[in-house]
């Protein structure tokens, strides 16, 4: 063994000395943005697994941690069925930085693949309380844009999640997608949300615009239904105006 090799850092070492260049909010842009090329380079699932941690902080100025993003986000997609398994993997581990990784699960896979890595992933964080709710309200939103029988009935069960801002995103996904399963879903959650004014909010618009009727909870809706909003004679829901 030459006396250089003896100097030579381990590849583990090498993606552990980049990455943090990467994450490094206060360091100099040009330092972040040299071994985010070293690790394009690299191109291997360890290193495009290190790259991606670039999203998991903020950097300053806002305009250029952008511009780092989108350019890290482009390179990554560029790369193909390469970038599939870093991305899988991150999805799944990482509470952060789910919209860009949802952005480039979509680049690579076939949205019938995506929405399964979607759906895998919203069942692994369950209805139950979570601190920070963000990932759920991504993955919610990004599947309520989808067209896919498999998702209405899996949101169905995030109408009961403890918090106020995921009940709400799984109302307003269901009633864009009209999915028929949820009428009675929505009415208990209304029924049981009669103190959260912006769930009931949300819920009257839900089930206004999903055209889900109130017959079983009409008294209840009724009794809570928000200013302009009225229940009709066949048990529709509608907003004046």
């Amino acid at each position: 063994m030459s006396l250089l090799d003896l100097f030579k850092k381990s590849p583990e070492k090498k993606l552990k000395s980049l990455q943090k260049k990467v994450t490094e909010r206060y360091g100099q842009a040009e330092v972040r943005q040299g071994a985010i090329e070293q690790l394009l380079a690299m191109g291997s699932p360890e290193a495009l697994s290190t790259l991606l941690m670039r999203f998991t902080v903020a950097s300053e100025p806002s305009i250029t941690d952008r511009e780092e993003k989108e350019h890290v986000c482009d390179a990554i997609v560029e790369m193909g069925p390469r970038a599939i398994e870093p991305l899988r993997a991150f999805l799944r581990s990482s509470e952060l930085a789910t919209s860009w990784t949802v952005k480039m699960l979509q680049g690579v896979l076939p949205k019938s693949e995506v929405t399964s890595e979607l759906l895998g992933a919203l069942n692994a964080l369950g209805n139950e309380y979570t601190r920070d709710p963000q990932k759920k309200l991504v993955l919610i939103d990004a599947l309520g844009h989808i067209e896919d029988e498999r998702i209405g009935p899996a949101l169905v069960p995030f109408l009961e999640d403890p918090n106020d801002d995921v009940r709400i995103a799984t109302a307003t996904a269901l009633a864009r997608l009209k999915e028929p399963t949820a009428r009675e879903p929505l009415l208990r959650c209304f029924a049981e949300s009669l103190d959260r004014a912006r769930v009931i909010a949300t819920l009257a618009d839900a089930l206004c615009v999903g055209a889900y009727g109130v017959q079983g909870f009409r008294e209840t809706v009724e009794g809570a239904l928000p200013p302009g909003y009225y229940v009709d004679r066949a048990g529709l829901v509608h907003k004046r105006g």
